[in-house]
Order: structure tokens, then C-alpha cells, then sequence
């Protein structure tokens, strides 16, 4: 397999563009050199398989996903901890992901082929796990209110409303959506 990261790194954010537009039966290493404005078998020369590609392609959209540790300070930071500011930060990652919408649909697209694909769902599993687990330990340690279950509704509810928003756009208005975020967090951390 051919070495130059640069390379391989746009040819997965190819494989990603592809996977939000096209879905998993689009994404063929003809595609990927398309879509990189490469020379045709230039994909198939930095990925051993389809399968390598897709696995490639979910940890680029972990790494373009997952915020600057920076920005989680600043944003953790803004405020003591309390209800309002987990509501402020459920907003922070509805922004977030609408800014990275072709990595969150490259992402659901991955999450249906794991369906089929036993060593990407094993790969998936393994790094939501590990994400999940992540995000646990900032809520914990930066004092917000709730519990690892706390975190885990609230990741399972943004989830259905993030899916939501990019499968039907237009379902819900802008509006809808923060009303929305304030009403989960009102039932998973009730005012006092």
C-alpha cells in the first residue's frame, strides 16, 4: 500500500463526501478518485478492501467530529455548572453537527452498513463506546448536574433529534429544534 497521509486523509474525506451523497452502494474506489480529482486507481492503491475504506472513513469522521479540546473548555467554562448550561451545550452540538452534516450522514450511512458488516459494527461499536464514555467523564468532572445515565439519555435523545433534523430537513424549523433541546433537558435535569 502506497504511504502519504496527506493523500489517504483526502481520499477518506472523499469517501465521506461520497458516503453523505451517494450512501454505502455509491461508494466505490472509482467514486472516491472522482470525487478526489485523482487518477482512476488511486484509491484502490491506499485501501486494501472496501471494507478498510469504510473502516478508514468512520474514524475520519470521528476525528473531523469530535471538538477541540479548546473549544470543550471554553464552552464548559462560559458558565457554573448548572441545568441551563447542559441545555447551552445540547445547542453547541446540534450547531456543531449542522456544520458537519456531510460527516453526521456519512456516519448514519457507516451505521447501516455495520448492520451487514461485522467488523465495522464491531469498529463502530468500539468507538461510540469509547466516545460515550468520554463524554461521561467531561460531564462528571466538570460538575454538571445528573449521572452517567443522565449523559446517556441525553446522547440517546439528541441522537433521534440529530436524525431527525439531516434525514427529513424541513421536518422540523430551527425553532422547533431549540424548543426541543430545552424540553429533553427539562425532563432529563427538571428546573428546581
Amino acid at each position: 500500500m502506497v504511504s502519504n497521509p496527506r493523500r489517504r486523509t483526502a481520499l477518506v474525506d472523499a469517501a465521506i463526501e461520497v458516503l453523505a451523497r451517494e450512501g454505502a452502494r455509491g461508494l466505490t474506489f472509482r467514486a472516491v478518485d472522482a470525487e478526489a480529482d485523482v487518477p482512476a486507481g488511486t484509491a484502490s492503491n491506499y485501501f486494501t478492501s472496501r471494507d478498510d475504506l469504510l473502516t478508514q472513513a468512520g474514524g475520519r469522521i470521528r476525528v473531523r467530529m469530535t471538538p477541540d479540546p479548546a473549544e470543550v473548555a471554553r464552552a464548559l467554562g462560559s458558565a457554573p455548572p448548572h441545568r441551563e448550561l447542559v441545555a447551552e451545550l445540547m445547542r453547541w452540538l446540534v450547531r456543531r453537527m449542522a456544520e458537519e452534516r456531510t460527516g453526521y450522514l456519512a456516519m448514519l450511512e457507516l451505521r447501516l452498513e455495520a448492520t451487514r458488516r461485522p467488523a465495522l459494527r464491531s469498529e463502530l461499536t468500539r468507538t461510540v463506546r469509547a466516545d460515550l464514555a468520554e463524554n461521561v467523564r467531561v460531564h462528571l468532572e466538570a460538575g454538571l448536574p445528573g449521572d452517567a445515565d443522565t449523559v446517556l439519555v441525553l446522547y440517546l435523545a439528541m441522537t433521534g433529534l440529530l436524525l431527525e433534523q439531516f434525514t427529513l430537513p424541513g421536518m422540523l424549523s430551527d425553532g422547533e429544534v431549540d424548543e426541543l433541546v430545552e424540553t429533553v433537558v427539562d425532563r432529563v435535569l427538571p428546573r428546581r
